[in-house]
Parts: structure tokens; sequence; C-alpha cells
């Protein structure tokens, strides 16, 4: 009897590590290692590009099953910066991005799929300029692990997108600058413990 009780404590033991080992893991965003850049054709001559210095946001990962991970980003707009002042203050006003009526960017995901060794697909909707549509990035998984400095668990990814501008009501200058928008996403994510 005896022994019996042992064997099923070891064996409930067994089951509940494999289950905590597979459970997905909460990060929120390091913003120091954390980029959002954007690239848009410039009247044809060049390519102008920028990115915006506040990025909030969280994510769940569970490397194991994709589609109980999950991402929140939340942007605010001001932040815009392409290293010209006077282009800055045009993007902030309201030919573009028109930020004091919508302070903020969201993206909330609603799918995600692996497509690949360390490759997939986030789905999500994408809320800018008082409208929201679906966007797709294409997402590469970089590197899971101890930080050899900070000793903080980190979780590493880069993203690609592109979106159409005049879809979110944003046409000043079409088409002589771009509509279509690049977007390259560079993330580095902080394990929450004990969350």
């Amino acid at each position: 009897m005896k022994k019996t009780v042992t064997a099923v404590a070891i064996a409930a033991a067994a089951i509940l590590g494999s289950i905590g080992n597979a459970a997905a893991d909460n990060y929120v965003l390091d913003v120091d290692h954390t980029n959002v850049l954007f690239f848009v054709n410039h009247l044809g001559f060049s390519t102008m590009e920028g990115e915006f210095d506040d990025v909030q946001g969280s994510f769940v990962f569970d490397k194991d099953d994709l589609s109980k991970s999950s991402v929140k980003v939340t942007i605010q707009a001001a932040s815009v910066d392409t290293d010209v002042t006077a282009l800055d203050d045009h993007l902030r006003g309201p030919d573009f991005f028109d930020v004091k009526q919508f302070p903020e960017i969201t993206f909330k995901s609603r799918d995600i799929e692996k497509t690949g060794d360390n490759m997939g697909k986030i789905t999500g909707d994408l809320s800018m300029h008082g409208v929201t549509r679906p966007v797709t990035l294409d997402v590469k998984f970089n590197r899971e692990g101890e930080h050899p400095s900070t000793k903080k668990h980190v979780a590493g990814f880069s993203a690609t997108a592109s979106l159409t501008r005049s879809d979110f009501g944003i046409v000043y200058g079409t088409p002589y600058v771009g509509d279509q928008v690049d977007i390259r996403i560079e993330v580095e994510g902080l394990r929450q413990d004990g969350m």
C-alpha cells in the first residue's frame, strides 16, 4: 500500500511538472530594447524612415502551442520620431496621425500560427487614427533564455508587416508620399515570474 501511494505521488508530481513546464509565460516589453520602425516612399526619390519612442505592451508566449499565445501593444502616436523636428510636428498634426484626437495606436492579436522553424504569423486588430483594420505580422523567433548581464529571462522576436495608410483615413500627400507603409519591429520581452 505504501509503495502504491508513493508511486501515485510520483506520477502526480510528474504530471503536474509537465503541465507547469508547458504553461504559457507572461512577458512585458523591454522598452529599451523594443523598436517599431516604419518606412515610406518619399516622392520616388528615397525611402523615409521613422520610429515610435513610446511603445508599451505585453505578450503571452507558449512555445509548445502558439494558439495559446497573445500580444497587446500600445503606442503613443505623439512619440513619432524621424529625427526631423518639422516633419515630426507635421506627422503629429491633423494631416497624418492627428495625435490630439487619436493619441494612441493599439494592436491586439487574434490569431498566432506557426509557419516554419522559428517562424510564425500574428494576425490582429490595428487601431490607428480612429480606424481598426486587420494586420498580419510575419514573425521570427530569435532567442529565449537568461540575459548574460541582467540574469533576467528574455525572449526576442523580429517582425515585419505592410499596411496601406489610406485604409486608416491617412491620405495626405498620396500618391507622392507612399500609401504603403512597411513596418519592422524588434522586440525583447522580460518574463514576469510568478504570474
